[in-house]
């Protein structure tokens, strides 16, 4: 049943992006990168080090830079950069590769999500997920994870509604739950989560679990929290 008390931010659904949101960025991606450029490479170590330069990873501090295409970038965006350095594929097979590391990447839960996730439900709340990632990768991650079926939406960049800061999977969310983006908030940890929400006419609300830091999501953000845990206070179900 829903909760009725009184909540800080009043809403009938949250849609999450999902990598540095519902998974913790460094921990999911660094590895997702070092796995990948390996493989891409043969393991040609001095190939690889300039790839992950394209493409704003370090590989030898196994780190992205801040402004790291692949951050909040799709995996199109990602391979039209590295297509250059790899003039033996094209570009569907680098794709194919690169969301074939990603759905094996290990995930990092910004939070115990089970619990957190089946709080929201619980409160009446429809929930979903719009990821630059795409379907297939995001799918693993939620199913691994065991938090699928938590969701009522789950789109990725090759869904059909185009990836952000468009408000596409937004809007088809929208569609599919019935609900009006006054009473939605958008969560995400990066500026194209919250440009998208902001198009949308959705709450934006950030989380500082992915790269950004607080100065950068404050101009788009409504609140800016920790983590998505403290959704829970910030809607009164605590």
């Amino acid at each position: 049943m829903p909760d009725n008390r009184e909540r800080v931010l009043q809403i009938d659904g949250l849609i999450f992006d999902k990598d540095g949101t519902l998974f913790d960025f460094a921990a999911t991606w660094e590895a997702w990168a070092v796995a990948f450029l390996t493989r891409i490479t043969e393991g040609d170590r001095s190939r690889a080090v300039a790839l992950g330069k394209m493409v704003g990873f370090n590989l030898e501090d196994q780190r992205f830079a801040p402004d790291s295409i692949v951050i909040a970038g799709t995996p199109g965006e990602v391979a039209d950069v590295l297509l250059p350095a790899l003039p033996g594929l094209n570009r569907a097979a680098l794709i194919s590769v690169l969301n074939a590391e990603a759905a094996k990447a290990p995930q990092a839960e910004a939070v115990p999500l089970v619990p957190f996730l089946a709080q929201l439900r619980g409160a009446g709340l429809r929930l979903g997920v719009a990821t630059n990632d795409a379907e297939g990768p995001a799918l693993a991650h939620l199913n691994t994870a065991g938090v699928a079926a938590h969701f009522d939406f789950i789109a990725g960049f090759d869904s059909g509604w185009g990836g952000k800061p468009a408000p596409g999977q937004l809007n088809a969310f929208l569609e599919a739950t019935g609900l009006v983006p006054e009473r939605v908030a958008m969560v995400g940890d990066s500026t194209h989560d919250l440009e998208a929400g902001r198009r949308a006419g959705m709450h934006t609300i950030g989380v500082l679990t992915g790269m950004a830091e607080a100065a950068e999501l404050e101009a788009l953000a409504d609140v800016i929290l920790p983590d998505i845990g403290h959704i829970t206070s910030l809607l009164g179900l605590d």
